[in-house]
């Protein structure tokens, strides 16, 4: 189900745990598969559960609550958009309806050349950064006006 190199990476962060706290790697089990999968279907979710020794309702829980695991295909390039009340008062709201114009697509949709996806985040913790959003639940982009978004979009797409 997954490679060798996932399975070495996921043993890494076991060896971070006491054997009787393998529920501890989940979170990095899950992003480990959904980096080699881009996204969590059920049986990688299950087979990520049994690798770990637990439950896969436990598993998916996890997956299932944190948006940055992707329980459906997305595009090659996922923007979430912080839309809590700090970021949706200095503009986040704004920003997200500016992407959506953009691309074409509203939250929870691909473009239809499977590019983009387009998420609303909860708190990323970067309030006074507002508006805030995350590419690929990695890179952190800050203080997005409309040129901001353009420029980013633009260097999305090279």
């Amino acid at each position: 189900m997954l490679s060798p190199e996932s399975l070495k990476r996921i043993d890494r962060e076991l060896d971070k745990y006491p054997p009787d706290q393998k529920q501890s790697a989940t979170m990095s089990a899950l992003r480990i598969a959904q980096e080699e999968k881009g996204w969590l279907a059920s049986e990688t979710i299950e087979f990520v559960a049994e690798y770990l020794g637990l439950p896969a309702i436990a598993v998916y829980e996890v997956a299932s609550f944190y948006n940055m695991y992707d329980l459906a295909p997305v595009g090659a390039k996922k923007i979430t958009v912080c839309t809590n009340l700090p970021c949706a008062l200095s503009g986040g709201v704004h920003a997200a309806d500016y992407i959506k114009k953009k691309l074409g697509i509203d939250f929870n949709e691909t473009t239809a050349d499977g590019c983009f996806t387009l998420k609303e985040g909860e708190c990323m913790g970067a309030c006074g950064d507002a508006p805030v959003l995350l590419v690929n639940n990695h890179r952190m982009c800050s203080w997005m006006t409309e040129a901001k978004i353009d420029q980013l979009l633009a260097d999305l797409q090279k």
